[in-house]
């Protein structure tokens, strides 16, 4: 039977416009692809958001490998600035271009065309479960989270998860993703007395306060790193009045940090000390701060073990280089999916993701699906 092509399927979904929250095709045509070939698919959309669950095997066996990922993708910007079409998996000199090329839909046409393949020539004994959302990039409240909610109400279940983001930072084969940092975002509203400028007594100026707490916050030391994490970062994301005049003093300015915590805090923690913060400011300066807190994952780590030893060895093997096992880079979807069982990441060189001309060399593709036909032959064996 002839091997399912990745190349060809990421270029499929390539030319699915799936911008988030648009689904784009992009699910359907997986949906179709693995129905055809015996997987379970069940579509789990919530909230506007499209997802896509998969299983081949039987439900709830003792022993079911995961993969997990996405196929909805950023917006293009601004399309002139494109040298290929956005949408049309051109490929020139042995690369392909297109939104999503790199993030993630190469990495789904990976793990989908080597599910399929293996589960056709060596069907194993126990599952393999496929979680593909439409809303990673966006809000991810109706995305990963509702396909794992379905799987609880079901008694489904992944015994281990891959999550097929891209994540060697320059080289195939170079990192395996086994944490993340959590991710937060504080928004404050400092609200004063307006007045003129050149009676500053007669007001209360909010920017006063405003710059104080922000230096503050970013002249704290969080920490100096934990054993699997750098250590944690905030920055100042925005400052504003929205004040045109110069004579004016406004009566009120707004501001937005944003921290990547590492495994020595909690979101809840990083948030009583904000607004502690922030009610010291507002005390100090006679002003009204308020505080508003979205933690979009808290930090998390798989300890060095079995799973990141199997998929270590796989990528090993199929490109002659050890990868170095990291929790560097931005959240993931297996912020979410750590709550339901052991998750690594690995995938492929993520230099272009989100960018103009976003694109994957086509033999990289083939080597992706090489190692996780890899790592399902071992898992199972």
């Amino acid at each position: 039977m002839t091997a399912t092509d990745p190349v060809q399927l990421t270029a499929d979904l390539i030319r699915c416009p799936s911008v988030t929250p648009e689904e784009g095709g992009a699910l359907v045509l997986l949906e179709g692809l693995l129905s055809a070939a015996g997987f379970h698919c069940t579509r789990v959309d919530r909230g506007g958001v499209s997802n896509l669950f998969a299983r081949w095997g039987d439900k709830g066996h003792a022993r079911s490998f995961g993969f997990n990922g996405h196929t909805d993708v950023v917006p293009i910007g601004d399309a002139t600035a494109w040298t290929h079409d956005p949408f049309g998996a051109e490929v020139v000199d042995g690369v392909m271009y297109g939104r999503g090329a790199t993030d993630m839909k190469s990495g789904v046409a990976a793990f989908v065309a080597a599910a399929i393949d293996f589960t056709r020539n060596t069907p194993p004994d126990g599952a393999i479960v496929l979680t593909i959302t439409g809303d990673e990039e966006g809000p991810a409240e109706d995305g990963t989270t509702a396909l794992l909610d379905y799987m609880e109400r079901e008694g489904e279940a992944m015994s281990v998860c891959l999550v097929g983001e891209p994540t060697c930072p320059n080289h195939m084969g170079e990192m395996i993703k086994i944490g993340r940092r959590g991710s937060m975002t504080a928004w404050f509203t400092v609200t004063g007395v307006q007045g003129h400028s050149a009676y500053p007594h007669r007001a209360n100026n909010p920017l006063n306060g405003m710059a104080r707490l922000m230096d503050r916050l970013a002249s704290h030391q969080l920490d100096e790193g934990s054993e699997h994490f750098d250590a944690s970062t905030l920055a100042i994301v925005t400052i504003d009045t929205g004040n045109p005049a110069t004579n004016v003093i406004p009566a009120q300015a707004r501001a937005a940090v944003n921290i990547r915590f590492n495994d020595l805090h909690s979101g809840a923690a990083l948030s009583d000390w904000l607004r502690g913060e922030a009610d010291k400011v507002a005390q100090e300066f006679g002003l009204r701060i308020d505080t508003q807190v979205k933690i979009s994952g808290e930090s998390f780590i798989t300890p060095p073990g079995a799973l990141s030893a199997l998929v270590a060895q796989a990528v090993q093997v199929e490109t002659n280089q050890q990868p170095e096992l990291s929790t560097t880079g931005g959240t993931s979807d297996a912020r979410f999916v750590k709550s339901h069982c052991p998750v690594v990441e690995f995938g492929l060189v993520g230099k272009t993701m989100h960018q103009v001309d976003e694109c994957v060399e086509v033999a990289q593709i083939h080597q992706l699906k090489s190692i996780y036909t890899r790592i399902l032959t071992d898992y199972f064996a």
